[in-house]
């Protein structure tokens, strides 16, 4: 019997001990949620009719249609950085385009990781293909991560 509560003294007394070590090591807050994250999808129009969107946006190659509360949305960008929103938008009204800023909240950390990689592309450039070229594969990144249901 002596024997049996000295165990499970030692045994209690180390679990306390290895507890303790942990809570001390353990992060201060960690949240089970990731936040959203704040994109700025460059709009070029909205369009009641697949065929007359279609008619509009003919010769614009960057482009992404998404079907949406029965309606065509035409977006020719994606950014995380605000700067980078107005540098493309400043692109497409030199092309004739009236472009929309339209801030959108989106939760895929994959999908964030690699915006903000092609960011720094579109940052460091000042060559319009280039960063026409850039996204373009936003765009195409965009549809293959989070779908598209056009």
């Amino acid at each position: 019997m002596k024997k049996t509560l000295l165990l499970a003294l030692i045994f209690v007394g180390l679990g306390a001990i290895c507890g303790n070590i942990l809570y001390d090591k353990a992060p201060v807050s960690v949240s089970v949620f990731s936040p959203n994250n704040t994109y700025y999808f460059l709009q070029e129009g909205v369009y009641s009719s697949k065929d007359i969107m279609q008619e509009n946006v003919e010769d614009l190659t960057n482009k992404l249609a998404i079907f949406e509360d029965d309606k065509y949305y035409v977006y020719v960008g994606i950014t995380m950085s605000a700067d980078n929103a107005k540098k493309i938008q400043k692109i497409y009204q030199n092309l004739g385009y009236d472009i929309y800023i339209k801030t959108v909240e989106l939760d895929n950390e994959e999908f964030a990781s690699n915006v903000s990689q092609f960011d720094l592309l579109v940052e460091d450039s000042d060559v319009t293909s280039d960063i026409l070229t850039v996204e373009e594969v936003v765009l195409a990144n965009y549809e293959q991560i989070l779908g598209n249901n056009s």
